[in-house]
């Protein structure tokens, strides 16, 4: 299990240097592409949509594979896309770049999920996929601040190089480490789209999607904030990104535990600290903070993805993928919401106000979820450990056929 779950968190990594990379080089890019900041944050939008579109369409059309298969699949197409980037010979090919690079993001995250669950003993599922998160939050603590001071000072092209060789690193590493398993003989994408009946489902997509949207609508701008509210020098920037990858470790690090202690409380402790963090940020921009704000943001990942996976029932895949699927598009839509605000001439610090909303967003779609909730008599089956002793309206537990 533990050569498995390595070979996820190296792969988790490089997707990881790909993906938040190109906050801290938004400036860089900008002023090489000839464009503003604000437009250069499409990049990062541009990311984000290729995991919203990629996550269930690839995870569909892989829904026979072996997850193996699957997973290598996937990230080959990632280091196809890095390189594209990479060769990009204008803004425009670099958004393309970006889109396709953030095609198989969600999916494989998703399969990533599934498979270190049902490796995981029962009542550690939440702690088996925080490990691979763990890679993509270490990503942010060595690979981002390495990845920006090298795309400062050799070109950005040379940063998504570098992230096309870890991409082919981790393919090696799956490759080797991941063990086979056939495909599920009733797998079908019918199967799959039955989880999406599950309003619960639904539910914690939606609050991925509003909630998460409230910490990058900050951190997107964080390489700005640094430099034009701070006040610090453009080599400070990787040393704050740091700091956020920090951060981001510390949450997702006690995510896992917390998850499989109680999930619900853990997302809502998230969800609230999130906004109060961000508004304590907005009248206090020092690098300090963004540790908490990471932190506390982090913290909601691994209980939203371990409970979409449980709900979804016997067909966890495509709704797991899905979830990934929705944290870009918070990713998104939080970057795009913040800078519609920095435009309008609210100030760099108005990305944390927009966050703030976000969050307070996302809580309230989640409390609409109880309302699906029904006495503990009426649903019949409860697992303990993983939710917190959560009930799950008498449906098999889909993490019950499973590695020790």
């Amino acid at each position: 299990m533990r050569s498995a779950l390595l070979a996820l968190a190296i792969s988790a990594f490089g997707i990881g240097v790909s993906e938040f990379v190109i906050m801290g080089l938004l400036p860089v890019v900008a002023a090489d592409l000839d464009t503003s900041v604000p437009a250069a944050g499409n990049l990062v939008a541009a990311y984000a949509i290729g995991v919203v579109v990629g996550a269930p369409l690839l995870a569909a059309a892989g829904v026979r594979m072996s997850r193996k298969r699957l997973l290598v699949a996937l990230m080959a197409f990632f280091v196809v896309g890095n390189l594209l980037s990479a060769l990009a010979p204008g803004f425009g090919w670099l958004t393309a770049g970006r889109f396709v690079a953030g095609l198989p993001h969600g999916a494989f995250f998703g399969v990533a999920s599934v498979v270190a669950a049902r490796l995981a003993r029962r009542g550690r599922e939440g702690r088996a996929v925080a490990s691979i998160l763990l890679g993509l939050t270490l990503a942010n603590i060595i690979g981002v601040p390495g990845a920006t001071l090298l795309g400062q000072h050799l070109g950005w092209r040379a940063t998504f190089l570098v992230v096309t060789a870890i991409g082919l690193l981790a393919l090696v590493a799956l490759v080797l480490l991941i063990p086979y398993t056939p495909p599920e003989p009733h797998q079908s994408l019918k199967r799959e789209l039955r989880a999406f009946r599950n309003p619960k489902v639904l539910l914690f997509l939606g609050t991925a999607v509003f909630g998460f949207g409230g910490v990058f609508a900050a951190y997107a701008y964080l390489a700005s904030i640094t430099t034009e509210v701070m006040g610090l020098g453009e080599g400070s920037v990787m040393w704050v990104l740091a700091l956020a990858g920090v951060g981001m470790t510390i949450g997702v690090a006690a995510a896992g535990p917390l998850t499989d202690l109680a999930a619900r409380p853990t997302a809502y402790a998230s969800l609230a600290g999130l906004a109060g963090v961000l508004v304590l940020f907005y009248f206090w921009p020092a690098p300090v903070m963004v540790v908490p704000i990471l932190a506390i943001g982090f913290l909601m990942t691994a209980p939203l993805q371990t409970m979409v996976i449980r709900y979804a029932a016997d067909a966890p895949t495509l709704a797991a993928a899905s979830n990934h699927s929705a944290f870009n598009l918070a990713n998104a839509g939080g970057v795009y919401l913040a800078g519609l605000a920095i435009a309008a001439g609210w100030g760099w610090m108005s990305a944390a106000l927009v966050g703030a909303a976000l969050a307070v967003a996302g809580l309230a779609v989640m409390l609409l979820e109880r309302l699906h909730r029904r006495p503990e008599h009426e649903d019949g089956q409860v697992v303990g450990a993983g939710l917190g002793g959560e009930v799950l309206d008498g449906t098999p537990d889909p993490l019950g056929d499973r590695a020790g």
